[in-house]
């Protein structure tokens, strides 16, 4: 059997848009005049608070849903855990676990009734979700700047507005910053090297499992050795040695997310969902539940992204009150846009690759801008036009298959 040739022309139209935005972030580097090491840091710290939530998007995509803008109803209840927390003074790595604990109950009721009008809208999920979360934020509003003081008396002078009436502006979160970042953090050469041994330990107990070599495992494995190795040594690393730090602590969380969604989507419900998405009218014949799974679905999203949000704030150290939920699941479905994932279809993969790079963009556009157009200014409105312009173009890229495979369809009856 023959080999099939590798397709440069099928990989290009494929992966168009990341190859793309990793074009336009090379130039950005290059007239941004900042140091890469500065860069790098900067955009590991990013990835770091912002990885957890866009990862949290693939399950209403993979459920047939598109991108979930309503999303932010999850980081409105992270929210409502960090202020809890801290009207209760819970300071720490508890402070967050505490927060973690408050926000699942709000953000499964809120999950559960996001999905049930996506369940009435079926089709226009995307827009639903969308005025879901225009929604939600107007009670979000409600609750944060009349009924906390002026229904519900909260006895904090220093969280409270001076008339003890709703919740001052920003909420400082001191005692949880960098409570999870700081637990450890090493440098970057470090870290690639405990990645390469982890690799090769899970390689050799694998081995002797099945009593096969992933060779193409191991050579990676060995190449991350070498390189952290070459990097910790060489003092023209130094540099990056000094500023690149990775919060260990954080990142294996996401890598425990990463986990989690392979292993789900391997389950019978994780199976169900996926035929969801591919087919609703096949998997309903089937005897799939295709509105419970939907909810499930939404569900487990909405918690994750609340989870994401307390993540993101531990790492800024403080909270607008008001409005640091309002763009997260723009700015999420547009990293994983960025990654090359639809609205219909995204991996793992594309949601890392599609953070990097959206936040590689945010930090170099501003200098970038300045030093070619003499204005940060410039940068700041196209960092913006990229996250609605790159969504724009998904969702009509979208509606143009829709209607093309609609098309055929017809022309073949």
């Amino acid at each position: 059997m023959k080999k099939q040739k590798f397709d440069f022309k099928s990989f290009f139209v494929e992966n168009s848009v990341p190859i793309v935005f990793l074009i336009i972030s090379a130039i950005g580097i290059k007239y941004a005049g900042v140091n890469v090491a500065i860069i790098m840091s900067d955009v590991v710290s990013r990835f770091a608070r912002n990885g957890f939530f866009v990862i949290s998007l693939l399950f209403p995509v993979l459920a047939g849903m598109g991108l979930n803008f309503g999303i932010v109803v999850g980081a409105m209840a992270g929210q409502i855990g960090l202020f809890v927390v801290t009207v209760m003074g819970i300071t720490g790595i508890w402070g967050v676990l505490a927060a973690s604990i408050i926000a699942i109950p709000f953000a499964i009721l809120f999950g559960w009734l996001s999905a049930l009008l996506s369940n009435k809208t079926k089709g226009q999920e995307m827009l639903s979700s969308m005025f879901v979360g225009y929604f939600a934020h107007g009670l979000y509003l409600l609750l944060f700047l009349f009924i906390l003081g002026g229904v519900i008396k909260i006895d904090a002078p220093t969280i409270m507005m001076p008339n003890g009436v709703g919740v001052r502006n920003t909420l400082d979160l001191s005692g949880i910053k960098y409570a999870i970042d700081n637990i450890l953090k090493v440098d970057i050469f470090t870290f690639i090297m405990i990645i390469g041994a982890l690799t090769l330990v899970i390689l050799i107990f694998s081995y002797f499992k099945n009593k096969k070599l992933n060779v193409k495992a191991l050579i990676l494995g060995l190449i991350f050795i070498v390189i952290g190795i070459a990097g910790y040594t060489m003092p023209m690393f130094l540099m990056y040695k000094r500023v690149v730090k990775i919060p260990v602590i954080t990142y294996a969380l996401i890598v425990l997310l990463c986990g989690f969604v392979t292993f789900f989507f391997k389950t019978k419900l994780g199976q169900d969902m996926k035929a969801v998405g591919q087919n609703m009218e096949i998997a309903e014949v089937s005897g799939i539940n295709v509105n419970k799974v939907r909810i499930i679905a939404t569900i487990i999203s909405v918690v994750l992204a609340a989870w994401g949000q307390i993540i993101f704030c531990q790492n800024m150290g403080t909270l607008a009150t008001h409005t640091a939920h309002q763009n997260v699941g723009m700015f999420a479905s547009a990293a994983l846009l960025i990654g090359g994932a639809s609205v219909s279809k995204a991996t793992i993969p594309q949601a890392i690759l599609g953070t990097i790079l959206f936040h590689l963009l945010f930090n170099v556009s501003p200098m970038a801008g300045k030093n070619i157009f003499g204005s940060a200014v410039i940068g700041e409105y196209f960092r913006v036009f990229i996250a609605y312009g790159v969504i724009a173009l998904a969702i009509a890229l979208h509606a143009w298959k829709q209607a093309s495979e609609r098309a055929r369809k017809n022309k073949s009856i």
